[in-house]
């Protein structure tokens, strides 16, 4: 799986280097090309940041790109077209052997952000054992949501083909609606405020958090090429001290104040129902207090992803992690 990873990421590399040449960049330091995974809630902190003006404060101007997947972050960071990039650091531990490899610099949530939505109004009796015999939507196949559940599902002695129906065939932005529509689908994992909205429609109930259940993962992090955080330490920094100040305001403030800020990040969602999934994160402890990964928390990820059969070595923790900027931030 690696080695095809490698080949995929080195046909993306051509590509994105074939567009950047097109449009062009400045080279002012002040300026981040930012690309993150998907645009998702999940990620509030940032788009705070952005919206309070927490970067044009610092002097940053910061363009954000979605990317539409790990690989393709990694592959934008690689080729120079990007200079962070907010991604599972999966992607940098599946590109840790090629030349040039980025590294994880900074860490923004800490855990799964997805939630188990069942057909069932079941939320005060369900355990995961209830699984068996069940088919379940996971995510994709190689990603981290699905290797979190089939790791949650197979530690309560539930695998796929064998007493149930752990499904990774279904694209991450088409799980809401196969369920829906699937009804041999008897579970799926959605994130906020798709969760929310499907309970609030009575489509489903949430019954469990899959994040809560996993424990502490680097689920994303800020990425970013060594030779970018040599040659822009301070624009690094002064980076993750912005996404910092926006994960403060959080903290201290309600979610709908924290909603308001959010919402020229998400045209189109009502207000209410991003209030209602910041709400929901809080709740399970799902963004990082302090920017510094943890090895013990790499090591589950790792054993994760090993449990998924996608990892056969494991990558040295100092190897893929410069925790320097974001220990000086907290030191500070």
């Amino acid at each position: 799986m690696k080695k095809a990873i490698s080949v995929i990421f080195a046909a993306i590399i051509v590509a994105v280097a074939a567009l950047a040449g097109v449009t062009g960049c400045t080279e002012d330091s002040t300026r981040i090309r930012l690309c993150e995974v998907t645009h998702s809630v999940f990620y509030a902190p940032l788009y705070v940041a952005l919206n309070n003006g927490y970067f044009e404060e610092r002097g940053l101007e910061v363009t954000l790109t979605n990317a539409g997947g790990t690989d393709k972050v990694t592959a934008a960071l690689v080729s120079g077209s990007s200079d962070i990039g907010l991604m599972g650091p999966e992607g940098v531990i599946y590109a840790s052997d090629m030349n040039n490899a980025p590294v994880v610099f900074g860490q923004l949530t800490k855990r799964d952000g997805s939630f188990l939505v069942s057909k069932k109004d079941e939320a005060d009796t369900f355990k995961w054992s209830d699984l068996e015999g069940k088919h379940v939507l996971a995510g994709r196949v190689g990603g981290v949501p699905a290797m979190t559940m089939q790791y949650i599902m197979n530690g309560y002695g539930l695998y796929d083909g064998v007493n149930c129906t752990i499904n990774t065939e279904v694209a991450f932005n088409m799980m809401g609606s196969v369920f829906d529509a699937d009804d041999s689908v008897d579970y799926t994992t959605l994130f906020e405020p798709t969760a929310s909205e499907f309970e609030a429609t009575g489509k489903g109930y949430i019954v469990a958090s899959v994040g809560a259940e996993s424990g502490e993962v680097p689920y994303t992090a800020f990425c970013a090429l060594g030779s970018f955080l040599e040659e822009k330490r301070d624009v690094a920094k002064s980076f993750l001290e912005a996404v910092r100040e926006g994960y403060e305001f959080m903290c201290e403030s309600t979610p709908e104040e924290v909603a308001a800020s959010l919402a020229p990040s998400f045209d189109g969602t009502d207000e209410k129902s991003l209030a209602i999934a910041v709400e929901s994160y809080l709740e399970i402890d799902a963004w990082c207090s302090t920017p510094v990964m943890t090895e013990e928390s790499l090591d589950r990820l790792q054993e994760i992803m090993k449990n998924a059969g996608e990892l056969d070595k494991e990558v040295a923790f100092e190897d893929i992690v410069d925790n320097s900027i974001a220990e000086e931030i907290m030191a500070e």
